[in-house]
């Protein structure tokens, strides 16, 4: 059944989602770079308004809007003022189950690149110096995983620590699934005791105010100084300061970060660390889930549309 409405994608998304939406009968305008004064002036124009992290969905674009519908092409919401297109009863929907390979693949690879030291060995070879005497690492193998946040991302995440022979350890506020635990071995706890037994510690809880710097400093002081920790969800859960302060004094042995507090990172301290890696917010930023994202979220925003959802 074809649908009608005028759609508005502010940024760049994936062709495949597009193709989906004009097939189902949608307008498309495509404005990637849009700015936020020009949204608020034409987005009463639309039903749809389609976003990833870069453009901010504010309670004044909100106001301004006619939209049944803004989707964010991805997981995050914290761009999109959901209490502000709540009260105007528009729909807020996203795509979580698009990027759990592709940001759990990448926390993965963080893990390497600390226990390995790939970034300095990388940047030390090129510069033609061998240094292989200083570049003793670890190995993942038997080593305890702490996953603080075990949805998608973090099932997906302890699966492929399984093939590394990792434990897991386990923490969140919801239940977590019945058949994982019994598929993993993983081991449920407190998130006191799950940062005291880690080795390794990966975090994939949203941006919330009760998540605001769950990473202070009296958490960071519960870590073994020999463990490393890995963020890929939001930058607000860490207090930058605080990490600064636990890896310059040896109470933490390192630490990747694919998200800041700010991005671009202004944090010149923490990120001039020896022991710090780093990657510009690049967890879903692989072909495969961004096609899937725009296809996950197209198939929704054509559903609502059709009133089957």
């Amino acid at each position: 059944m074809q649908v009608s409405g005028r759609v508005l994608v502010c940024d760049s998304i994936d062709r495949a989602g597009i193709d989906s939406m004009k097939r189902a009968g949608l307008a498309i305008d495509y404005k990637p770079e849009i700015k936020a004064n020009e949204l608020v002036a034409t987005v009463k124009d639309y039903d749809v308004i389609v976003v990833r992290s870069r453009t901010k969905v504010t309670k004044e674009v909100i106001d301004a809007s006619n939209a049944k519908i803004i989707a964010r092409v991805g997981v995050g919401l914290d761009n999109v003022d959901v209490k502000a297109a709540e009260a105007k009863k528009i729909r807020v929907i996203n795509a979580p189950e698009a990027a759990s390979v592709a940001v759990a693949e990448l926390a993965i690879g963080l893990m390497i690149s600390l226990a390995r030291n790939i970034p300095r060995a990388d940047a030390e070879t090129k510069k033609g110096n061998w240094i292989k005497k200083d570049l003793m690492g670890t190995q993942l193998s038997g080593k305890y995983l702490g996953i603080v946040g075990v949805g998608n991302i973090g099932r997906h995440i302890g699966r492929m620590a399984k093939a590394f022979h990792m434990n897991l350890i386990g923490y969140d506020p919801y239940p977590i699934n019945k058949e994982f635990i019994s598929e993993t071995g993983m081991i449920v706890t407190d998130l006191n005791t799950l940062l005291e037994s880690a080795d390794y510690i990966t975090c994939h809880v949203p941006s919330t105010p009760e998540t605001k710097h769950m990473f202070n400093a009296e958490r960071l002081a519960k870590m073994k100084p020999t463990a490393y920790l890995v963020n890929t969800s939001r930058g607000e859960i860490i207090d930058e300061n605080a990490l600064y302060e636990a890896l310059k004094n040896g109470k933490l042995a390192g630490a990747a970060l694919d998200v800041f507090e700010v991005e671009p990172p202004t944090n010149k301290l923490l990120l001039g660390l020896p022991n710090v890696v780093c990657t510009p917010h690049i967890g879903a930023q692989t072909k495969e889930a961004q096609e899937l994202a725009s296809i996950v979220i197209a198939e929704k925003i054509i559903q609502i549309l059709r009133g089957v959802i």
